[in-house]
């Protein structure tokens, strides 16, 4: 700070104090959108978990048919589909960047096509010139779950038809306020889970179990698709409570380093006028 009036140190001061207020009213807003974000959560997860394991049943007990979406009928050089959620806005740590940046490690090499949602995710994979399956939503916030089912059926009709082989998903999962981890998913092809367990009840269809599979699928994919993003949701809020409290903190430590070297340079500029009296006297 050699060099450095009191005036401007002042100034400093004020600018550190209006970035702390911003920080923290940046805070504020994300831990009450947390808790909604986090109720969502909670309420849709017993959802995925019967459908998947009425998925599992029919696939289990299924003799008779072969049923659709258990392998690709596509020919030729392997594809897959990405769908890649991230936030519209930055200031949540690491949030869109570590997501952003496995998908993207994982496609690497592959022939991959991208479905982004949120803006930084639509930002990311244009500027680096990613094959694109739709720009529909620029807007994570603006996505419901009605276009999450839409999705679902677009991407199970692309697939039917054998544009891809697979498809997978890539989402932040909301573990807690302090831990949101980036992950990976396989959605299609569907893996078959073995059955450990003994005596299990036959269970009965109706219509034939292949085509409530058929009608089923796209329905759990939407639901997965919707579950990941209230997952991401969470996260990025969780993210960003965390980022403003350390920027809080950070802004406090220098207002606190800035008073001391604003008292310093008064001090001296006092003894310095004290100095030139009693000299010219």
């Amino acid at each position: 700070m050699a060099g450095v009036s009191a005036k401007e140190i002042k100034n400093r001061i004020r600018s550190m104090e209006s970035t702390k207020q911003i920080t923290k009213a940046m805070e504020m807003v994300a831990a009450s959108k947390l808790r909604r974000a986090q109720m969502q959560v909670t309420a849709s997860r017993p959802y995925f978990e019967i459908l998947y394991s009425a998925i599992q049943d029919i696939v289990r007990n299924n003799t008779e048919n072969e049923l659709p979406y258990l392998h690709s009928v596509r020919k030729g050089e392997r594809r897959i589909a990405y769908i890649v959620i991230a936030g519209d806005r930055g200031l949540a740590g690491g949030y869109n960047s570590n997501i952003l940046k496995k998908c993207y490690e994982e496609m690497k090499g592959t022939d991959a096509v991208v479905l982004p949602v949120g803006k930084k995710a639509l930002d990311y994979f244009r500027a680096r010139k990613a094959a694109l399956f739709s720009e529909s939503y620029p807007e994570a916030e603006d996505v419901s779950v009605g276009d999450c089912f839409s999705v679902a059926k677009a991407l199970c009709k692309a697939f039917r038809a054998g544009e891809f082989d697979e498809i997978r998903i890539g989402y932040t999962r909301f573990v807690s306020v302090l831990s949101q981890v980036p992950e990976t998913m396989k959605l299609l092809p569907l893996d078959v889970v073995a059955d450990n367990e003994e005596g299990a009840a036959d269970i009965m269809y109706e219509p034939e179990s292949s085509e409530v599979f058929e009608k089923i699928i796209p329905e759990y994919l939407g639901g997965i698709l919707y579950g990941a993003l209230c997952e991401c949701r969470a996260a990025e809020q969780a993210a960003r409570r965390t980022a403003m409290d350390s920027a809080t903190k950070n802004a406090d430590e220098m207002i606190a380093d800035l008073s001391l070297k604003f008292n310093q340079a008064r001090q001296a500029a006092i003894t310095q006028e004290i100095t030139e009296i009693v000299a010219g006297s």
